[in-house]
């Protein structure tokens, strides 16, 4: 169920959500995109402009700190019974995005560094649609993969590579439309807003469970 689309359907709302809820309510840094932080970093260094600079370095280290503590949680816990490591990683996603909706906007470094924490956290967690990799969080590798997927079947004609086409542009979809919904909850209703993320994490916890009770 952690391949299933319904599953990834929820993440990659979230996803979009988490996106737009840092740029837009915690001062124009991506929790997601790390490739735009990466060049408005090295920008604003350039430009000596070190505090803004390091607006968007921290989320990166951040990023970087949650795959390598989403992998260790994978590796030691691989084989738990009782709940499945993912869940694991969804429950601490879950709990850290809620303590990001109470932090004031005077803390906005802090709250998108958790975020970024959470965020990479999934991507590293959830990896894989219909048995094909993916990314929860963002867009560009399922973007050319989904491309990579469309010139196969322009040429070879096989209805696999038709439906994983439809996988990968189906999570882009998804995720433009978590990316509009927390762009505009976020103008609209503020920081609390982010509990929306939590709320259709908690679903895909939901659903996993189903499978296992199945």
């Amino acid at each position: 169920m952690s391949e299933a689309f319904i599953n990834s359907f929820f993440l990659a709302l979230s996803g979009g959500f988490q996106d737009a809820y840092t740029y837009n309510c915690r001062d124009e840094v991506f929790s997601n995109a790390q490739t735009g932080n990466v060049v408005l970093m090295s920008q604003h260094f350039m430009e000596g402009r070190w505090q803004e600079g390091l607006r968007y370095l921290l989320p990166l280290l951040s990023f970087a700190m949650g795959v390598f503590l989403a992998e260790n949680v994978q590796y030691r816990f691989r084989n738990a019974k009782k709940i499945h490591w993912r869940q694991g990683i969804l429950l601490a996603e879950i709990v850290i995005l809620a303590l990001v909706g109470f932090i004031p906007r005077t803390y906005n470094m802090t709250a998108t560094i958790l975020v970024s924490f959470a965020c990479a956290m999934q991507v590293q967690s959830f990896r894989k649609v219909g048995g094909y990799s993916y990314a929860s969080t963002m867009c560009i590798g399922n973007l050319r993969s989904g491309m990579a997927a469309l010139s196969f079947y322009v040429r070879e004609h096989r209805r696999e590579q038709l439906r994983q086409m439809g996988y990968y542009f189906g999570v882009i979809g998804t995720f433009a439309v978590g990316a509009g919904i927390g762009g505009i909850c976020s103008h609209l209703y503020g920081i609390h807003v982010i509990w929306i993320s939590c709320l259709l994490l908690l679903v895909s916890f939901i659903v996993m469970s189903l499978e296992k009770l199945k």
